[in-house]
């Protein structure tokens, strides 16, 4: 007769656990763990969870979610004991965080949260998190070219701006915006800042790139520069920072371009305010011809800001669907907020070649039916563009006869020739 006891299943084993004040609290965490893993996550408190991670019920633990609301920041010590306790046992650690301080949100980054997700929880954002940390770290083959990983540079070594602040300069504003990933928006702003800012060797404009896109900002990859952590200090407190403050939180390439690079961890994109936003790109104005802002794929609250104070914020797409429907979800919200949309101009990467005549069809149908003007369309700069970006130069440097980098300097030069007529006109 078969025993009782076989017919009970064995528990499936604890693959995850939420840590949380109270975990009623964040009842979408709840249905979003249900969803991703049944029955095989479980629930702690601050306090078992320190004592939890000692025991070798923690081994099955892929990951933690730690909830934390603003309620909990007076529980700031314990909370970074979790956190560490899991990172000691090699337990990845997802951050719920839930109108927490940035500042606070900062430390817990910095003590080896492995992702962030803001609460309330978008729709799958949970699942992208867990898919993230469950991606494997990737190993280099024998038969693979691999890329030589260095240490950051210093940031005491890495030249800071020379000049002084006087706020004698008008400069033009020009944010890039890539409208779907992989747009080649980051490059496109940091070749276009090098090119501005070498385009002559005795009387060069003198440009600043400002990379604003928090969570993967990539211009200081694309220059080999360091992440300073004055930046983050920049951003908790724009307010009580003057413009040479400012320059000193700059890092300079090659004696020619200076860059404020994203922080060193990753941030929400509201840690700062428009009115923050909006002085830093006036102090960068007053101070340099040339102000390029790489910006995040997200519209936030502060974009209205960079728009209206923008010259031209420049917008790329591809030749796809999913560019030509972000074009007019961008469109619409623009014109909901009765904000200026006349201020953008469409940059087309990777256009078809010039004999490309059914490309070529494809383009005008696609710029017909949006009702847009795509004013500038940039070759496909191959693999040299991942080379460059990899190596931690500009294609000017690796590939100076690229046909992207080309178009770019053509770009560049004619801004400053506008710029300076416009200056003269004035005059």
């Amino acid at each position: 007769m078969t025993s009782v006891a076989t017919l009970q299943p064995e528990p499936a084993p604890i693959k995850a656990c939420t840590i949380s004040r109270d975990v009623q609290n964040f009842e979408l965490l709840i249905d979003d763990m249900e969803i991703a893993l049944g029955e095989s996550w479980g629930d702690l408190s601050f306090e078992d969870a320190v004592q939890f991670m000692g025991q070798p019920e923690a081994e099955t633990l892929e990951f933690v979610a730690i909830a934390v609301d603003a309620e909990d920041e007076a529980d700031l010590p314990l909370i970074s004991e979790v956190v560490r306790a899991a990172k000691a046992r090699d337990i990845k650690v997802v951050l719920i965080a839930d109108q927490l301080s940035p500042v606070i949100l900062h430390q817990l980054l910095r003590l080896g949260a492995d992702d962030f997700v803001p609460y309330p929880l978008p729709d799958g954002a949970l699942h992208d998190a867990i898919e993230r940390l469950r991606q494997p770290a990737p190993v280099a083959t024998a038969a693979a070219p691999t890329i030589a990983l260095v240490p950051d540079p210093d940031p005491e070594v890495v030249a800071t701006p020379k000049f002084k602040a006087k706020g004698d300069r008008e400069g033009v504003v020009l944010p890039v915006h890539g409208l779907a990933g992989g747009t080649g928006a980051s490059t496109f702003a940091v070749n276009l800042a090098w090119e501005l800012a070498t385009l002559s060797k005795t009387d060069a404009p003198r440009v600043c790139l400002l990379d604003f896109d928090f969570q993967y900002g990539s211009a200081a990859t694309y220059l080999d520069l360091p992440r300073k952590e004055i930046v983050f200090e920049v951003l908790s407190d724009t307010a009580s920072i003057d413009s040479d403050t400012f320059l000193q939180s700059m890092l300079t390439f090659n004696d020619r371009l200076h860059v404020f690079t994203a922080p060193a961890d990753m941030l929400p994109l509201d840690i700062i305010g428009p009115e923050d936003i909006g002085r830093i790109v006036d102090m960068a104005a007053a101070n340099f011809d040339y102000v390029i802002i790489d910006m995040p794929k997200t519209i936030v609250v502060w974009t209205e800001a960079i728009l209206s104070r923008a010259h031209v914020y420049f917008a790329l797409l591809e030749l796809d669907l999913r560019s030509a429907q972000n074009v007019l979800r961008l469109i619409r919200a623009l014109k909901a907020e009765a904000l200026p949309h006349e201020k953008l101009r469409y940059v087309l990467n990777r256009a078809p070649k010039f004999t490309d005549l059914s490309g070529k069809s494809r383009v005008k149908r696609m710029a017909e039916s949006l009702d847009i003007t795509i004013e500038l369309q940039l070759p496909d700069g191959s693999v040299q563009v991942t080379q460059a970006n990899d190596h931690g130069l500009p294609l000017a440097e690796t590939a100076a006869k690229n046909p992207l980098r080309k178009e770019i300097q053509k770009l560049a030069r004619s801004l400053h020739d506008l710029n300076k007529g416009v200056e003269s006109g004035k005059a």
